[in-house]
């Protein structure tokens, strides 16, 4: 699929340590174009992908009937782009999350945190990329730039947003030469045609959606054309190709989730994609195979997961419902459980703009919600009080706990990653 450039990195004398220091030899992995490449999927990989094609389809069709469809998707999404960060190493809870993506709403509601606007960052890339996949009649080099763009908009990387590097990156080993690098992706002066032939390849609807957006992933995070943010860019590419085949066009289930809890596997299945300076056709198709089979598995067990949290959210809704004793049908108040799910954190005003329904309406519904211990407002302050859902963020945190263990249950194996607190502390706290 690639092959290996032998390069000479030349130091500037920075660094800590002589090992940092030190000038030397490095090889960079150039892949070949997408154009170019044969994909010939062994007889269990082709079922595979068809059983993670069925469930992808069957969950998006089922969710139509939800009442809060949108609203866990909205949900989904978060948890998406918390997954996908973690994998970057930023680890942000349910609440810090959502605090954070109040502060943009509603300009300064609470102390701005530099680490969760990133993850907010991921959430606005992910909508980017859905959007694209849904309207544009051709992804081009510049839907994948602005994508990358809206990840960065209001963190610390904001001034790289958008822009293709022209320095050679690596990954692993030290921040100053890539002698010891895990992986050196190609020099730049080949991303123009790399990314030029990654945006035709979007474009394609011939090959099965799950193994196109295999490969859309595997490729860009094997070009990693930014000086950072490959890895949530190149996972917001799955929504893009999934939501513009049209299996996901009501959500993507989070398969981040399922990537960042099974990384070694993740990364080897990259590695096994990148087949070195080989003639061996065998082995190469062999190396694609085994990273789709892992993308169709990803995608199959978040569908699973996206289908029981859809359960769960629907007995909370059922038992909000209980406890109010009457909700009239097209009510603020039936409107606002219908959307309280993907709307943990909220105040009078976004929830009335989100409704489409008189401020006066959807605050006395809130304040019957407060009453039956459904929605509990923060702080004490008077004016443009914000109100958390607390059963959604436990709810949303069970969830983010549960995909972390490999076996799906945390009480056979426990997370692999950092997750939030046990949601039974948190409620004792």
């Amino acid at each position: 699929m690639g092959t290996l450039h032998k390069e000479f990195w030349l130091s500037e004398g920075e660094g800590r340590t002589r090992k940092e220091r030190r000038s030397g030899a490095f090889c960079s992995y150039l892949p070949s174009f997408l154009e170019d490449t044969k994909v010939y999927l062994e007889p269990d990989v082709v079922g595979d992908v068809g059983r993670a094609e069925q469930a992808l389809a069957k969950l998006n069709d089922e969710v139509v009937a939800l009442h809060s469809s949108e609203g866990i998707a909205r949900l989904l999404l978060r948890a998406e782009a918390v997954s996908s960060s973690h994998i970057e190493g930023l680890s942000i809870g349910a609440r810090r999350l959502l605090r954070a993506e109040m502060n943009l709403a509603e300009r300064d509601s609470f102390k701005y945190d530099e680490a969760a606007a990133e993850v907010v960052g991921n959430i606005h890339a992910m909508e980017r990329a859905i959007d694209a996949g849904a309207s544009q009649d051709r992804i081009t080099v510049a839907t994948i730039l602005g994508i990358h763009q809206a990840l960065c908009k209001g963190t610390r990387i904001e001034h790289l947003g958008g822009k293709v590097r022209d320095a050679q990156n690596w990954v692993g080993g030290n921040s100053y030469n890539p002698l010891d690098a895990e992986y050196v992706p190609p020099a730049p002066e080949h991303l123009p045609a790399l990314l030029e032939d990654l945006a035709v390849f979007c474009n394609d609807r011939i090959i099965s959606p799950v193994v196109q957006a295999a490969l859309v992933h595997a490729q860009f995070e094997s070009i990693h054309p930014f000086l950072d943010g490959n890895g949530r860019t190149g996972r917001a590419l799955i929504h893009l190709v999934l939501r513009r085949r049209g299996l996901a066009h009501n959500l993507v289930p989070p398969i981040s989730l399922i990537m960042a809890t099974h990384s070694k596997s993740y990364v080897q299945g990259l590695t096994e994609y990148r087949f070195l300076d080989s003639d061996d056709e065998a082995s190469i198709q062999g190396g694609v195979n085994e990273w789709v089979s892992f993308f169709a598995g990803s995608c199959l067990r978040a569908c699973d997961e996206a289908s029981s949290f859809e359960e769960s959210a629907q007995r909370l809704q059922a038992s909000w419902r209980e406890r109010l004793d009457s909700v009239r049908k097209g009510s603020a108040l039936d409107s606002l459980l219908g959307e309280m799910v993907g709307m943990p954190l909220f105040t009078i005003g976004t929830a009335s703009a989100g409704m489409g329904r008189a401020f006066s309406a959807v605050s006395s519904a809130v304040e019957k919600c407060i009453d039956a211990g459904i929605v509990k407002p923060m702080g004490a302050q008077k004016r443009n009080r914000v109100f958390e859902v607390p059963e959604v963020i436990n709810e949303f945190n069970i969830f983010e706990r549960k995909l972390a263990s490999p076996m799906g249950d945390t009480k056979a194996e426990g997370p692999v990653r950092p997750v939030p607190e046990n949601t039974a502390k948190n409620k004792r706290n």
